[in-house]
């Protein structure tokens, strides 16, 4: 467990910023002169303090170092994948649900051909990549044998894998080999490669580029009162020591991407902190994705106003994850949240 953590804050955004970064006032995010910042925030267990860029070098020897180390990380350009360009912000994973039981679009598109011109829609309005899952892991819900999760998705994964990128939303070693045979650009795992022990042995296999989520729990039970010391630090500390684990046992490849894990083993004070704290994960020198769309947060926030589809919450929570760095986005509306984010670009001449 480290003793201090990097975050980059006071942001800036397109031509200002790059005004910004050639005049050496500011630090490109992630290798991307359009965004950029000039303060960050030192964090430990017990305190925060914002300090300006220029103000590093007269900081204590140890703490300079570890900075500097975070902020090589936190500039560097990431390589692309799987249709993802992390220069381009935001990228898209539009959600398609094969399941009866989702809590958001259970049922919707596993009959017909629904799913087929679900996905084909979304792909058509923007989207980068189609995550496709056929095993519900909303809050309650109980695990289902491999078998029946292939199932459900096998006819769709073999129909659109070679005409658009794929995603694999699974837990499950068996189902990610088969749709890694069919074309599947991602694995998306939400246990973060905790529920079945095989799943690296598969990822280091076949070098499939593959999504860590950060779950206290099993969807089972994840929601009965969640509870960390600091959810921040200890969500960052889970993820770099499963990266350091994964590089010891041979993944080689730095082609993957974190997610916090909104809504997994999170109350509505975990889901804030990480959405307003997003950026100290840039530190760990990999893309991020989020998972915001639709989700329980939005209705506690909202109360009466509350909707189904919950674009509202997701637009707003979307933009300002965007505003921070973030690189994907894992939403159902797709086409609802590239209106709002065009509309807001062109307000702040991103």
């Amino acid at each position: 467990m480290r003793r201090y953590y990097t975050r980059a804050c006071n942001f800036y955004y397109g031509n200002e910023s790059q005004l910004l970064v050639n005049s050496n006032k500011t630090i490109p995010l992630n290798g991307n002169k359009k965004i950029s910042f000039d303060h960050i925030e030192i964090i430990s267990r017990t305190s925060k303090k914002k300090i300006s860029i220029n103000k590093i070098n007269g900081l204590t020897k140890l703490l300079k170092e570890q900075i500097k180390l975070d902020l090589k990380k936190i500039k560097s350009k990431k390589k692309n994948f799987s249709n993802l360009n992390f220069l381009k912000i935001p990228n898209i994973m539009g959600v398609l649900n094969l399941t009866p039981d989702s809590f958001s679009d259970g049922g919707k598109f596993n009959k017909d051909n629904k799913g087929l011109k679900h996905a084909l829609e979304m792909f058509d309005s923007g989207a980068n990549i189609i995550d496709i899952g056929g095993e519900s892991t909303r809050p309650g819900s109980k695990a289902i044998n491999s078998k029946i999760e292939w199932k459900r998705i096998e006819k769709l994964i073999k129909l659109i894998s070679k005409k658009i990128p794929i995603s694999l939303d699974t837990r499950k070693s068996e189902v990610m080999k088969k749709g890694i045979k069919y074309g599947v650009k991602i694995i998306n795992d939400v246990s973060g490669l905790n529920y079945d022990s095989e799943t690296v042995n598969v990822l280091k296999k076949y070098k499939t580029p593959f999504v860590v989520q950060h779950s206290q729990g099993t969807p089972e039970k994840m929601q009965n009162k969640p509870q960390y010391k600091n959810e921040l630090l200890d969500i960052y500390d889970f993820f770099e020591e499963k990266i350091k684990f994964l590089k010891t046992i041979g993944i080689k490849h730095n082609n993957i991407i974190i997610d916090p894990g909104i809504g997994f083993g999170k109350n509505l004070k975990h889901n804030i902190s990480l959405i307003s704290n997003i950026s100290i994960f840039h530190s760990l020198g990999f893309p991020i994705l989020v998972g915001n769309s639709r989700k329980r947060f939005i209705k506690e926030i909202a109360g009466k106003n509350d909707t189904k589809s919950r674009i509202g919450g997701t637009v707003a929570s979307s933009i300002y994850l965007m505003t921070q760095g973030v690189q994907i986005f894992r939403i159902h509306d797709v086409n609802e949240l590239l209106q709002g984010i065009k509309v807001f670009k062109e307000i702040i001449k991103y």
